[in-house]
């Protein structure tokens, strides 16, 4: 006793000494050794049983708890059965002794602990574990201390870790399955019998004009006038033990709805309690009286009710998101959703004392997002099931989730019903495209519902309407999707327009239009505002209400050009024509808005409050040339329409689009609105490619801008997207026009005077590429080359995909250019950004333009590289120049990659160069790094290498050879094949998943020859493996596998080898190799755990 009292002390004193803040982390990692060697001894529990018995130091009696729990979770196997039966008698004493009295995080670890034994050894050796908990939940002095016990146990064993082998897991879910119709009748019972007791003293609020009401719905909803009756009680007003044995209880309840089966056992009462709870979510009346009697004691007490109601619509969630839902739990089903909607249509019911809004601001938010939560799952799991029932009414349930969505007083919960909207809308445009038949009458049923949620989320995206929401939202800071809130906002709500445009395109329009009219009214009548002043143009609008409202139009204006942009896509395809005339009013109205734009240039005008105005004016340019760019493919189908007879009406639209663009190809011009004008230029080019599009003189205009060296270069971006423009004037075949009328002579001259022009000054570069340059003629070199580079890069890009004449003409032009790049490679092969950008333009060349490169110029690039790539400039790449010089060496993997894909003898002799260069310069630089720079594009060479070259390896197919019985065939190239393989080893070793997965793949690949996976797993390669012999895998390859398994004993590999079945379809051998593997992941540990020296049976 006198020792263990002293052990006590001096663990106490330990234990104060290691969490003081005065103590070295060196002494501390003393303490923990000592503490780990403590815990290690064996009857180490005995003196931690003492330790718990006799402190009432926290740290104590957790380190205590922490040794019993390593035992019993990793020892218990070779603990003494005496023993055994001691700690599972002591522990339940102690909980029940001191229960009251422990501090809560203490008694939580206690009860994890005594169900982590059950979970060992319960029935069998701790047959009355679960009887324990009932009788615990059945006193009421324990009933709290119960309902713990039976949430961990339903955390632990049902959803157990993988330290239990699976046969001890299925044995444990239908142990506790066995008890779940007692477990649920309980929870029933104490929810019952605390609501009962407390509804007949509680106080009834005088009736007021609108508490009596059921209403139409309600009646429509419930079927049945008692049941409406019983929901409109009172909330009865709980004690604080009551409410927290009925908080224990809803917890309890969800945490076994999340893995117990939807059935019988879940019965009516049980839901109806549970839905009485739900109430306490939703019900104001408690934070008035709280806020009358102001005591914190009362405000607290509002809260725990809140929370109330928040478990409960936890509970009524997990139910809700089972998809798998027996017919005879259909019915109890559509109680819940009766009963749910009852609750919604309290909380959005209007009177004279609250508005909708104001009565969801005072419910707590966490029961608002359950509340939310569960109506996206009523939406996305169960309305195709619910829809059907004549009893349910579906309109007015959307009528209201109308109200609940248009009134959340946060942004955060009105994005998240407009995701329900999307839910809904998705589910219906499915229902119509499977049942077409009936297509008028489900939109008729839905229609009225889908134009109010049109209008109103139109409403809420204008200034107009919404001002004081729309002002609050962040339009600066970006989030992970690289959007600002405001963004954020208005592309969820365009989403939502689009998806009513699609069910109902007229009602959509006919919405939309009109609204963007009076805005554009606003816009277009500026002009007769516009004064000439001493320093150029100003809007003569100074009142400040004035410009107030202007900025609220102009910003309007914005969102709805982009509405109708994104409404583009429904007037295309098969409804070109029946949509036609609509189509045609927007485009001609934004053909009108840009040429005004540019005309009148707003964007450069003098406001009163130019720092508003301004960027508003900007904006609202750059979207209608935005908005006009999404119609290019309208235009185009309008082209190809219309080419033959009168065109007139479509030249006039596309000259307009183009006087409106060439004003904005300026560097003065702010980049925004330049882009935008830039982006409309390209689509023209490459969407619509008229044919007269080279004869406009705007386009000419553009033209002598970019090719006039003596005019300001453009920014970097808008330099790339209007050479693109230009090139694919020049390069892309006319729609509707035979070879023939095509022009390529002609177009193929001028294409190579644009690349020339754009060229000039980098094709000069080539004369001086070997001298020594000075630092600041280094820095104007490297500006020529990005420049340059940038822009040819794109060029190539564009027409990759395009026909043989393009390609063959575009390379014509930049012939001589890519020649000079190769001459300048060398010059600048320690100059990563420079060599950066050569690489990523050489790359695009063999991914594009390799088949007009022609063989000996092709090698000639091959050969320079490998030359320059030496070990010493690899490693200087990858070890000191960081990021670039990783991205420089990928690079040159990527162009192998596509080079050893290339099939014929053209490229085969350069395969031993690029394996040495791999295996022998590559490879060991980066094997131990435990960096991922460069392995991914050096594995996937490798697969390249032998996925398109098996032949340099093997002259025929070994699975042929081994087939026709004959000994396997002398392999090739032997030693670079195992080394390709030795890597691919190497790297299943490394810490790296992503690599692992990508590796698994290529090897599984490898050995079916086929694509067939998009997602890799170790079971489908064993069972690919397998099932070439299925005989010789089961006969001498499992249990030779079995035999060479450290760690289990010959027992449990026999027990291991009669588990692993003779199953010889895909998803039996996967499950059995997933078994094989938990099991004997479970064996190891248990024999680990086993005290030195034990005698296995």
């Amino acid at each position: 006793m006198a020792s263990e009292e002293a052990s006590l002390r001096a663990l106490e004193s330990l234990m104060t000494e290691f969490f003081h803040n005065c103590t070295t982390n060196e002494r501390k990692r003393e303490i923990e050794e000592l503490l780990n060697n403590f815990a290690q001894q064996i009857g180490a529990w005995r003196f931690c049983l003492y330790f718990l018995s006799s402190t009432r130091n926290d740290y104590v009696m957790m380190y205590s708890l922490t040794v019993f729990e390593n035992l019993i979770n990793k020892m218990w196997l070779g603990v003494p059965s005496q023993d055994k039966m001691e700690i599972r008698s002591c522990l339940p004493k102690l909980l029940l002794a001191h229960h009251k009295t422990l501090p809560y995080f203490i008694r939580n670890k206690l009860c994890k602990v005594i169900v982590d034994i059950g979970r060992q050894d319960w029935p069998m050796f701790y047959h009355d574990f679960f009887t324990n908990i009932l009788q615990l939940i059945q006193s009421p002095v324990t009933t709290p201390l119960g309902l713990i016990m039976l949430k961990t146990t339903s955390e632990e064993l049902a959803c157990p870790r993988e330290d239990l082998c699976v046969a001890r897991k299925e044995e444990l879910r239908k142990l506790l399955l066995d008890q779940v119709q007692t477990v649920l009748g309980l929870l029933t019972g104490i929810l019952e019998s605390i609501w009962d007791k407390h509804s007949v003293t509680a106080a009834t609020p005088p009736p007021s004009p609108t508490s009596g009401e059921s209403g139409d719905l309600l009646s429509s909803l419930l079927q049945s006038p008692s049941a409406a009756k019983l929901l409109n009680q009172p909330i009865p007003i709980l004690d604080t033990e009551s409410e927290y044995i009925c908080s224990l209880a809803l917890e309890c309840l969800a945490h076994l709805f999340s893995w117990i089966p939807l059935s019988t056992s879940i019965t009516p009462s049980l839901l109806t309690t549970i839905f009485h709870f739900a109430r306490f979510g939703c019900d104001t009346r408690v934070r008035k009286m709280s806020s009358v009697n102001g005591s914190s004691q009362n405000s607290m007490l509002g809260q725990e009710r809140g929370r109330l109601g928040v478990l409960a619509m936890s509970c009524i969630n997990e139910l809700m998101s089972k998809n798998c839902v027996p017919m005879e739990f259909e019915e109890y089903l559509l109680r819940m959703f009766q009963q749910t909607f009852y609750l919604l249509q309290k909380i959005t019911k209007e009177n004279n004392a609250h508005t909708v809004k104001s009565r969801l601001e005072e419910l707590d938010e966490s029961y608002i997002e359950k509340f939310t939560d569960f109506l996206r799952l009523f939406v996305s799991v169960h309305l195709r099931r619910i829809e059907s029932y004549s009893q349910f009414p579906v309109v007015e349930f959307l009528a209201l989730l109308f109200k609940y969505t248009f009134h959340q007083p946060t942004h955060e919960g009105y994005f998240s019903c407009l995701d329900i909207w999307t839910l809904f809308l998705d589910y219906l445009t499915s229902k119509i495209k499977s049942r077409l038949a009936d297509k008028e009458a489900v939109l008729n049923r839905y229609e009225d519902a889908l134009v109010l949620l049109l209008t109103e989320v139109l409403n809420r995206i204008q200034f107009r309407y919404n001002q004081a929401q729309l002002e609050e939202l962040d339009d600066e800071t970006l989030d992970d999707d690289q959007q600002t809130e405001w963004q954020r906002y208005l592309r969820q709500s365009l989403e939502v327009v689009a998806k009513v445009m699609e069910l109902l395109p007229t009602h959509a329009f006919s919405t939309l239009f009109p609204v963007l009219q009076d805005n554009l009214e606003v816009y277009l009548g500026l002009q007769q505002f516009v004064v000439t002043s001493g320093t150029g143009h100003r809007l003569n609008i100074t009142a400040e209400n004035d410009c107030r409202r202007l900025h609220c139009s102009l910003r309007d204006l914005s969102s709805l050009l982009q509405a109708v942009g994104r409404l583009a896509e429904y007037f295309i395809g098969d409804v070109f024509a029946a949509r036609f005339n609509d189509a045609l009013t927007v485009v001609e109205r934004l053909v009108k808005v840009t040429l005004y734009g540019s005309q009148i240039k707003l964007y450069n005008i003098e406001t009163a409050v130019p720092s508003v105005l301004k960027p508003d004016l900007t904006d609202v340019h750059a979207q209608s040339l935005a908005a006009l760019q999404a119609y290019a493919h309208w235009l185009a189908q309008f082209y190809s329409e219309v080419h033959r007879q009168n065109p007139e009406q479509f030249i006039s639209l596309v000259s307009t689009a183009l006087e409106a663009i060439t004003p904005l190809i300026s560097s003065k011009v702010q980049e925004k609105l330049l882009l935008s004008a830039c982006h409309l230029l390209v689509s023209l080019a490459t969407t619509v490619r008229p044919v007269f599009l080279i004869s406009i003189p705007a386009v000419q205009k553009v033209f002598n801008r970019i090719t006039d060296t003596s005019a300001q270069r453009l920014p970097d971006k808008a330099q790339v997207l209007v050479c693109r423009a230009l090139s694919n004037v020049l390069l892309l075949p006319w729609p509707n026009l035979p070879e023939s009328e095509q022009q390529w002579a002609v177009r193929s001259t001028n294409h190579a005077s644009l690349i020339s022009a754009l060229t000039r000054e980098y094709r000069q570069l080539k004369s001086n590429a070997i001298l020594p340059q000075r630092k600041v003629q280094l820095e104007d070199t490297k500006v020529i080359i990005h420049q340059t580079l940038s822009v040819l890069e794109d060029i190539v890009e564009s027409i990759s995909g395009e026909s043989t004449k393009s390609r063959q003409i575009c390379y014509q032009s930049l012939q001589e250019s890519v020649q000079v790049s190769l001459a300048l490679f060398p010059a600048f092969i320690h100059q990563s950004d420079v060599t950066d950008e050569m690489l990523s333009f050489f790359l695009t060349l063999f991914q594009g333009l390799r088949v007009q490169m022609g063989v000996p110029f092709t090698e000639q690039i091959i050969q320079t590289f490998l030359n320059m790539f030496t070990r010493e400039q690899l490693a200087e790449s990858i070890l000191h120049e960081g990021s670039t010089g990783c991205r420089v060496v990928e690079k040159f993997l990527k162009i192998l990659q596509v080079v050893v894909q290339e099939p014929g003898q053209v490229f085969k002799p350069f395969l031993p160069s690029v394996i040495s260069l791999c295996m022998e310069q590559v490879y060991p630089i980066i094997a131990e790094r435990s960096s991922p720079d460069v392995k991914a594009e050096l594995f996937e060479l490798l697969f390249r290498i032998l996925h398109h070259n098996w032949r340099y390896f093997f002259k025929s197919s070994v699975l042929a050879s081994v087939q026709r019985g004959v000994a396997e065939e002398q392999m090739e190239n032997e030693a670079q094949f195992s080394a390709i393989m030795q890597a691919f080893g190497q790297s299943f070793l490394q810490p790296d998943i992503h690599l692992f997965k990508q590796n698994l793949f290529y090897l599984e690949t490898l050995n079916t020859k086929q694509k067939l996976y998009h997602k890799e797993e170790i079971g489908i390669a064993t069972y690919n493996m397998a099932s070439v012999d299925f005989d010789g895998f089961y006969s001498a390859f499992l249990p030779e596998f079995l035999a060479s398994c450290d760690g289990v004993d010959s027992n449990q590999k026999n027990v291991l080898g009669r588990n692993f079945k003779m199953d010889r379809d895909l998803p039996s051998f996967t499950q059995n190799v997933h078994r094989l593997v938990n099991d004997l992941r479970y064996y190891r540990l248990c024999n680990d755990s086993l005290p030195p020296g034990t005698v296995k049976l």
